[in-house]
């Protein structure tokens, strides 16, 4: 595909990139598809992913409660437990405001290591990154953003979460359906939204404007960005996923280029 390698003339000193379809295959790619990066808050996206086995599992439950009174699973999941975004202060009632929040994920990750009986970074491992092959891919830090991974790891991960294997295809489904919807939040780097929507750990894309997609992307794309200048976004009505890496910050840059890149690499598999 032509549109991934736009990537190239991004303003960074090393980046990759994949666009994946439904059905697993690459079908376009720039850059070392194995380079370890730092994914910052994509991190939540495979933290949702071992907490999906764990409700399949049946060492978790969504309605469990898990962090502020009256908080659940389900309301850490989907950003709506009332945590601050950086420590267990609780400013908002469960349910009542879209809160985006590493401590929430932070304790969820600690309430399904109560339930399980291990460690939460070994049960990442055994429950999905394993069962994967994402050999290339540890956690080194909160469950929130202290991943590392490859594009070739995240491009499984994409494959996954399009046509599932591991999960069934019903936990990913409602997984990538708004929780809650309406609550109205922050969305970080790009502003207060009136309906910030959310799945379970996987972002929304809805009708948030300004948003890190493209502008043609669909409502129902989902996925998730990191600080680390990072993304991972599966578009169901494109019938492809793309992976982006790099080893800069993200800021301004970022939110100009992520969204053209996008719309390339959208207008390229419509045609």
């Amino acid at each position: 595909m032509e549109s991934v390698k736009a990537i190239g003339g991004w303003p960074v000193q090393n980046a990759a990139a994949a666009v994946v379809g439904a059905d697993g295959k690459v079908l376009g790619s720039h850059g070392d598809q194995r380079r370890r990066y730092k994914l910052a808050s994509v991190t939540k996206l495979l933290t949702a992913g071992a907490v999906l086995v764990a409700l399949e599992e049946g060492a978790l439950e969504l309605d469990q409660p898990a962090g502020p009174e009256g908080s659940t699973v389900r309301h850490l999941l989907a950003h709506s437990g009332g945590y601050d975004f950086a420590d267990r202060t609780v400013r908002y009632r469960p349910g009542e405001r879209r809160l985006y929040s590493n401590a929430g994920f932070e304790v969820l990750a600690e309430t399904l290591e109560q339930s399980a009986g291990i460690p939460f970074a070994d049960y990442l491992r055994e429950g999905l990154l394993d069962p994967l092959g994402m050999a290339d891919t540890s956690l080194e830090g909160s469950p929130a953003a202290g991943a590392v991974s490859t594009v070739a790891d995240l491009v499984l991960f994409a494959a996954e979460l399009q046509r599932p294997a591991l999960l069934d295809p019903s936990t990913v489904a409602a997984a990538t359906t708004v929780v809650y919807p309406g609550l109205a939040g922050v969305l970080p780097g790009f502003g207060r939204q009136q309906d910030n929507a959310w799945g379970l750990g996987f972002e929304i894309r809805n009708a948030k404007s300004p948003h890190w997609t493209g502008t043609g992307s669909s409502p129902r794309a989902f996925g998730h960005f990191g600080q680390s200048g990072t993304f991972l976004w599966v578009d169901p009505d494109a019938g492809a996923a793309c992976v982006a890496l790099t080893d800069r910050d993200f800021g301004p840059w970022a939110a100009e280029a992520w969204p053209a890149f996008t719309d390339g690499v959208l207008a390229e598999l419509r045609r």
